[in-house]
Order: C-alpha cells, then sequence, then structure tokens
C-alpha cells in the first residue's frame, strides 16, 4: 500500500486524512474539477455492505461540494487477493475497478469505465514492474516460477514474429510459390484476388529483410502491447498493414509504377505510429522514451526508406499514420467513456 500510496504522490495526488486504515482517499485538480482515488484495502476478515459502499462514495462526493466544488469524480480501486469478493463489492458500479494484489492483475469489467484520467495505463505499468520484480525475487530464491511470469509475456508480439518466422521458413522451401500467391500485386487485386492485401504482410523477401523488422516489432511491440492490451494491438498490427498496402495500391495507381512488394513494414510501422501517439499522451515521456526521439527515429527509418531504392515507402507512410490514429481512438474512447458515463 505504501508503494500504491507514493505512486499516486508522483502523479500529483494529495492525501486525504482518514481514521480508517481500510479506506484510503487521494485527490487532484483536474481542468474539469476534482478526480479523487478511493482505495479499499479489501482484505480477509473485512467486510463492507453494498449500501455501506454506497453510502461512502456519496459521503466523498458530498465532502467536495460542501467545498464548492461542481465537478466530483470518483474512481474506487479495490485492493483484494479475492477477487470474487471485491467483483461483489464494486457490484453495477462503473467507476469501481479491482486490483488482484496475489498476481498483479488490474481488472476492468465490460460494464465498468474503460479509463480514467489516464490510470489504466499507469496502474497496469506499476503492476507490471512489480510482477517482475516478484519473480526475480523468486529466482534468487530458488522458487519455481509462478504462473504470474506467463501473464505479463508479450504474447501477442511473440506470436505475430513467429508467424513471420515460421513463413519465411517455409518459403525457403516452397521456392516462389508463396510470393507468387501472396504477394502484394495491384494487377492481382484487381482480379479478385484481395487476400493479398494480408498474406503480404508476413511474407519477406530476404533474412535481412525479416530481421530488421521482427526486431523491431518485438522491442517496440512490446511496450505498445502492454499498453493497449492484446486485442486493440493486434488490432491495430493488422490496420496499419492493410493500411499500407491500401496507401501502396493508391501510389501505384496514380504514378503507374506497378510492382510486387511484401514485408510486414507497414504493420511495424504502424506499431511504431502507435508508440508515438502513446509517448505523446503520457505527457511526452515513457518509461526511457520522449516524443522527440520516437519522432527522429520514425522520421530517420522513412528517410532510409525514401532513399533506398526498391523500398515499397507508400506502405511505410500509410502504416505509421494508421498506427498513430488507432492508437488516439483506443485512448479516445476510453476516455470519452469515462466523462459520458460519470455526467
Amino acid at each position: 500500500m505504501n508503494r500504491l500510496e507514493n505512486l499516486f504522490f508522483e502523479q500529483g495526488y494529495d492525501k486525504i486524512p482518514s481514521n480508517l486504515p481500510e479506506f484510503n482517499f487521494y485527490c487532484r485538480r483536474e481542468v474539469q474539477g476534482i478526480t479523487v482515488l478511493h482505495v479499499i484495502d479489501y482484505r480477509q476478515g473485512l467486510y463492507i455492505s453494498m449500501d455501506q459502499y454506497t453510502h461512502l462514495k456519496e459521503q466523498i462526493e458530498a465532502f467536495f461540494r460542501d467545498k464548492g466544488e461542481s465537478e466530483v469524480h470518483v474512481m474506487t480501486l479495490v485492493l483484494s487477493e479475492d477477487t470474487e469478493k471485491a467483483r461483489r463489492l464494486c457490484g453495477g458500479d462503473s467507476f469501481c475497478w479491482v486490483i488482484d494484489s496475489r498476481e498483479y492483475r488490474l481488472l476492468i469489467h465490460e460494464t465498468q469505465a474503460a479509463d480514467f484520467y489516464g490510470w489504466k495505463d499507469i496502474l497496469e505499468e506499476y503492476l507490471f514492474s512489480l510482477a517482475r520484480e516478484d519473480l526475480k525475487g523468486k529466482r534468487a530464491n530458488g522458487e519455481p516460477k509462478r504462473k504470474t511470469e506467463w501473464r505479463v509475456l508479450p504474447w501477442v508480439s511473440i506470436v505475430l514474429v513467429a508467424m513471420n518466422v515460421i513463413v519465411f521458413l517455409i518459403c525457403t522451401f516452397t521456392g516462389d510459390l508463396l510470393y507468387n500467391k501472396g504477394a502484394f500485386n495491384v494487377t492481382a487485386l484487381w482480379q479478385g484476388e484481395w487476400y493479398r492485401l494480408f498474406t503480404s504482410m508476413f511474407l519477406h523477401w530476404n533474412v535481412e529483410h525479416l530481421f530488421s523488422n521482427m526486431i523491431v516489432l518485438y522491442y517496440v511491440g512490446t511496450i505498445v502491447e502492454r499498453r493497449l492490451g492484446a486485442f486493440p494491438y493486434a488490432a491495430l498490427y493488422v490496420l496499419s498493414g492493410l493500411a499500407g498496402n491500401i496507401f501502396s495500391m493508391g501510389y501505384e495507381l496514380l504514378t503507374g509504377a506497378y510492382g510486387s512488394s511484401a514485408g510486414a513494414s507497414g504493420a511495424v510501422f504502424g506499431v511504431e505510429g502507435a508508440l508515438l501517439f502513446l509517448v505523446m499522451a503520457h505527457r511526452g515521456k515513457l518509461e526511457t522514451m520522449t516524443a522527440g526521439r520516437v519522432a527522429f527515429a520514425i522520421a530517420v527509418s522513412l528517410y532510409c526508406g525514401f532513399t533506398s531504392p526498391g523500398v515499397n515507402n507508400a506502405a511505410h507512410v500509410g502504416g505509421v499514420l494508421m498506427g498513430f490514429a488507432a492508437a488516439a481512438a483506443s485512448v479516445a474512447c476510453g476516455k470519452i467513456k469515462v466523462f459520458s458515463d460519470h455526467r
């Protein structure tokens, strides 16, 4: 609890004095009003009825309204190892999240607010660091690995890298078969082979092409996946790859410079575009990255593409734009739900 409290202080929250050690309150002024984090340490032996829970939240809002605050937004965080007990306490409250203190997970039901002033990302990053420290401690003591280790792995990134590598290995034994059937080609698209918009994302011409894409995909993708979640990240990857190919198709139709292309570059640039947005959304700094550094890296990659022969630069541009937009839409949808549900 002390470490979680320090996290609140780092984010500019002030603690409100309380006579009950199981209930803690932290507030911060926003443009929209006052935001309050209401933390319940729901340990064994503690029981709170739904009426008590509802009354407590009403008392919090009344406390600030008596001080002249017209907009009071309260999010309850229930810390418990018994997640079912914690879920029952939240009941139908849209602004109540459960923190599984045993498995270091943030549990948000589909009927609850998807975000609260950016706290979803902050808490997930905090819990991820706790899980990593716990694993290191267990290993140092020679204890067996807990299933927590599997939960924190970037599964989507791992699967995507594996798929690309496996397809490339198949290509080494089948020659040009998969390239002829699945590479991006405008002429083939007009003949009804629209599936090439998707299949070309998993084909690479050579080992260097594959290696450069997979290195970026794994290390950048891990960061993006951890913050957006597995399904949104997978959707972003596919949409970025499709957008890159659509941009490429438009470019070839406009210029008449037709050709065949393949590679995950459009999707990978989309992941980089998503990272740029996430860093900007975190006030220009995320972990050891800054918005300037990420933007510079993307700009250098695009420049290298434009100055190198045989590179599908239109796919890169389309991918990075779609990745940035998809990440923005994912985050914006969460915040819109918060405000609309609360008011």
